[in-house]
Formats: structure tokens, C-alpha cells, sequence
């Protein structure tokens, strides 16, 4: 991507907040399915140019929506490179900054989640050490440290056996790990 990013009207970006925030309470409320369909609306939507931190968000949040282990880390590993696209030198990610930095250590960790879910160890534990690289991202409040706790449990988790093709991994769409 050559192209600068270009910031969205406000408000075009708060209507287009606003909706991705109701599509993850439609999805936390129960709606699984309604909420899936309304993300796959927004990234048709958003311009894989322009769009950045949308796209990142929208991606991260319809992993959490999808049936099968192999869907839920393709929509993760959308939301880190779209993550790393706002990240480059070329782009001005500007207010976004913080709120992207701050999500890497969940992208990695919902990464290695959907590894261990697959029974791939050697790439879960990878995306464990870029999880606990940017760590210094999160501050010491709750989400912070419920990333951390959530690291700690996956690795356990991994000691344990749980990415051995008959280990402990979570069943589909429901990985407790994977996190805002």
C-alpha cells in the first residue's frame, strides 16, 4: 500500500463504530448469526485502503462469530494484517495508535488460540512470544491484565497437551481465550 491513510470523515467513522459496536452486542447478547451477518456487511463495506482500523476491528470481532477453528484464525490473521497495514511507516495511523498497539498482544494471543485449536503447538507457541512481546502496550488495569491471565492460561494449556490432536482444545467458535 502505497497510499497514505486517509482519515474517515468523523462522522462517517462514528456511524461505522456505532454499527460494529452494535454487531458485537448482538453477538454477546446471543445473536451469533445476525451478528456474523452484519460484520460481513461492514468489510464488504470498508475499503481495504482507507478503511485500517475498521477493517482491523471488524475482523477481530468476527472471529469470535465463526462455527469452525480454521474460520475463526483466517478472520484473526485479517485483523493482525490489517493491524500491520495501519502499523507501517507509510501510514499515519494517528488517533488510532494506542488502540491498535494495545491490541496486538490479543491478535497474537487469539492467533495462538486458533493454532492450538487446529493441534498446531509449534505455531501456538510463535504467536504466545509475539503475545508476550507487546505486552508493554497494556496498561495494569482489567483488560490488560485479563490478556495476561489469558496468556498464562493457554500456555498451560499447551504444557498440558491441549494442541495434541486428542488435547483439550476448545470446540468451535467457543475459545474462552480469545479476547476484546
Amino acid at each position: 500500500m502505497a497510499e497514505p491513510q486517509q482519515d474517515a470523515p468523523q462522522g462517517a467513522e462514528d456511524a461505522t463504530m456505532v454499527r460494529i459496536g452494535q454487531a458485537i452486542m448482538l453477538h454477546r447478547g446471543g445473536d451469533r448469526e445476525e451478528a456474523r451477518n452484519r460484520f460481513a456487511a461492514l468489510w464488504e463495506e470498508t475499503d481495504p485502503r482507507t478503511d485500517l482500523f475498521h477493517r482491523c476491528t471488524i475482523a477481530h470481532y468476527m472471529a469470535d462469530t465463526q462455527d469452525h477453528p480454521a474460520d475463526e484464525l483466517a478472520w484473526d490473521l485479517r485483523a493482525l494484517a490489517a493491524a500491520d497495514a495501519l502499523r507501517g511507516d507509510h501510514v499515519s495511523w494517528g488517533e488510532h495508535q494506542l488502540a491498535v498497539r494495545s491490541l496486538y498482544p490479543s491478535l497474537h494471543l487469539n492467533i495462538a488460540a486458533g493454532h492450538v485449536k487446529l493441534g498446531d503447538e509449534e505455531a501456538a507457541r510463535r504467536a504466545l512470544d509475539k503475545a508476550r512481546a507487546t505486552l508493554d502496550a497494556l496498561t495494569a488495569d482489567a483488560y490488560g491484565e485479563g490478556v495476561r491471565a489469558a496468556i498464562e492460561r493457554l500456555e498451560k494449556r499447551i504444557a498440558d497437551g491441549a494442541a495434541s490432536p486428542d488435547g483439550t482444545a476448545d470446540g468451535p467458535g467457543g475459545g474462552t481465550d480469545h479476547l476484546p
